[in-house]
């Protein structure tokens, strides 16, 4: 069986996402009031623009954030079709503020390139984008991951984002430096999976090794957030929101157990100084023995320092491991991405930027947008052309793979997305000071929904 139709298999009934990349990813800004109502979806087909240019902004998507290689995306785009793209590349410590003033001042991109919790939870749930319904046919719905689908969907049936790439977030482990405490026999190596309490008795071998922290519960901030979240839900089966996606549910006991667990074990520190990709840098060179803030984009690329390979700063090796949970079988967090259209009131650019989604999303041309996200597809197939082998010549891609079944709910666009992350990482802080466990948890669970 293929590698996409046995991904399908196993996602049908799952969600997905999280951060372009571990370090990044700063809080979903609620969209500007006054916001312009969503338009019922309509279901007719797109026709060929007459205008001349559009808008692109993009946040840091694998290569979708380097200008050199959207360049060569764009430039081969206007080629074929006669449309000029000019793109602005957002970071995600201020890009929401300036896609809201944008929209505040009436001047918003054409498209944007970014996640569901934003393209539909926040600025198409405000009324600011263009449902792309006529652009998901029979064949499409078929296609596309459905899970994906499912989070590019708005309550009302709109959909405001076209999928284009998903992965998995998971954690990491310096491998040398387990197998110098004697702790890789705990580790699964074919799977990259570990239970709980091979977790636990894996930091405790490093630590009685190392006598330093081997493991850091960051939380300066929301940046990576998806791996505290992951963590502690995993450990004993905790969950984040309710399945409708209406409530924070991380005031379950199981979290609390979790967290108590965490505090109480020599090795694992909690660290208000730290975020996602402060972590990241610590175990890249060394300090810490694992990173809980983990990605594809990581392990090809270790804290984006121009290596290209799975190896800490001093050459020990990495491997990346799902989270740990008490039967092996752990829920990941994911990361969807893909393009929506604003509303500008302006048809022949709607119709060019969606000419632009169907080139990147739907067709020959979409294995090339795909590699330039560095992510998984999320359909098998793009107007009959098989993308399931297209990281074929890649190892760690490939290696990687093994991770995708494991991908979980896409609880990102639970109301009050913006306020729970704050609350979340607020509530870490107050733990590792030493807070009662059962007391934090339901007062910021209570007060993510707006309690």
């Amino acid at each position: 069986m293929k590698r996409s139709k046995l991904m399908a298999l196993l996602l049908a009934g799952s969600m997905l996402l999280g951060l372009a990349a571990c370090g990044g990813g700063g809080t979903t800004t609620p969209a500007p009031e006054g916001s312009k109502a969503a338009e019922p979806a309509q279901s007719q087909a797109a026709e060929p623009s007459t205008a001349e240019s559009i808008t692109l902004w993009t946040y840091p998507i694998g290569n979708w954030g380097k200008e050199a290689e959207v360049k060569a995306m764009t430039d081969a785009f206007t080629a074929e079709t006669g449309i000029k793209v000019t793109v602005e590349y957002l970071a995600y410590a201020d890009g929401d503020d300036k896609v809201n003033s944008a929209l505040s001042a009436g001047n918003a991109p054409d498209l944007i390139m970014e996640g569901p919790e934003r393209l539909v939870a926040n600025w198409g749930a405000n009324g600011h984008m263009v449902p792309l319904n006529d652009l998901v046919d029979d064949t499409d719905k078929k296609e596309i991951n459905a899970a994906a689908m499912a989070a590019c969907t708005n309550t009302d049936g709109s959909i405001y984002e076209y999928p284009l790439v998903m992965t998995a977030h998971c954690m990491a482990v310096n491998l040398d430096a387990f197998k110098a405490a004697g702790a890789d026999q705990y580790l699964d190596l074919k799977t990259h999976t570990w239970t709980t309490e091979n977790f636990f008795k894996a930091v405790d071998a490093l630590y009685a090794h190392f006598g330093q922290t081997v493991g850091a519960v960051y939380c300066a901030g929301q940046g990576g957030d998806q791996g505290t979240r992951a963590l502690v839900n995993n450990l004993y089966g905790g969950t984040f929101t309710n399945a409708e996606h209406t409530a924070y549910t991380w005031d379950d006991p199981k979290n609390v157990q979790a967290l108590e667990k965490l505090r109480d074990t020599k090795g694992i520190e909690f660290d208000a100084s730290l975020a996602g990709g402060d972590e990241i840098a610590k175990f890249y060179q060394g300090a810490l023995k694992m990173a809980f803030c983990w990605n594809i984009a990581q392990q090809l690329d270790p804290n984006a320092a121009g290596t290209g390979s799975g190896k800490t700063v001093t050459g020990e090796e990495i491997a990346f491991m799902a989270f740990p949970s008490e039967d092996g079988n752990s829920k990941l967090q994911g990361g969807i991405w893909g393009f929506g259209i604003f509303d500008n009131g302006n048809e022949a650019k709607i119709a060019a930027a969606k000419q632009f989604i169907k080139y990147m999303c739907d067709s020959e041309h979409t294995a090339d947008a795909v590699k330039t996200a560095n992510y998984f597809a999320v359909r098998n197939t793009a107007e009959g052309n098989d993308l399931s082998n297209i990281w074929a010549d890649n190892p760690i891609m490939a290696e990687y793979n093994v991770l995708m079944p494991l991908l979980g709910d896409y609880y990102q666009v639970t109301t009050n997305w913006a306020q729970a992350r704050t609350s979340w990482w607020t509530m870490l802080q107050k733990v590792g000071e030493g807070a009662d466990v059962s007391e934090m948890v339901a007062q910021y669970a209570k007060e993510a929904i707006g309690g």
